[in-house]
């Protein structure tokens, strides 16, 4: 592969990433709801973090509720140190799809 591809391969990454930023505004500003892990394409988790939200919501009057919420919210808090990690994955599996694209044009 030669340096022009390399280097077409790593603006179509940087072009094509989920912002950090992005990311992180959602993640503060949307907090339980799982915004962040839905833009990170993390699907799954982020629709059962929501769940988890709603349903300690809906169920925090008769106290049950709190324990779902303080879960959520701990695992918000673990998230703001996960994003970097997670945008990184998110960019090598971009880079690989880009390097097989590349060869398999050939």
């Amino acid at each position: 592969m030669s340096i022009q591809q390399q280097l077409l391969i790593e603006q179509r990454v940087t072009n094509e990433s989920k912002s950090p930023f992005v990311a992180y505004l959602l993640a503060i500003l949307l907090w339980g709801f799982g915004a962040h892990r839905l833009y990170l394409g993390r699907y799954m988790s982020g629709f059962l973090m929501l769940l988890l939200w709603g349903m300690g919501w809906l169920t925090a009057p008769i106290l049950i509720g709190w324990l779902p919420i303080a879960l959520v919210c701990i695992w918000a808090t673990i998230d703001l140190f996960l994003i970097p990690a997670m945008i990184r994955e998110d960019q090598a599996v971009l880079r690989q799809r880009l390097t097989a694209e590349s060869f398999g044009a050939r």
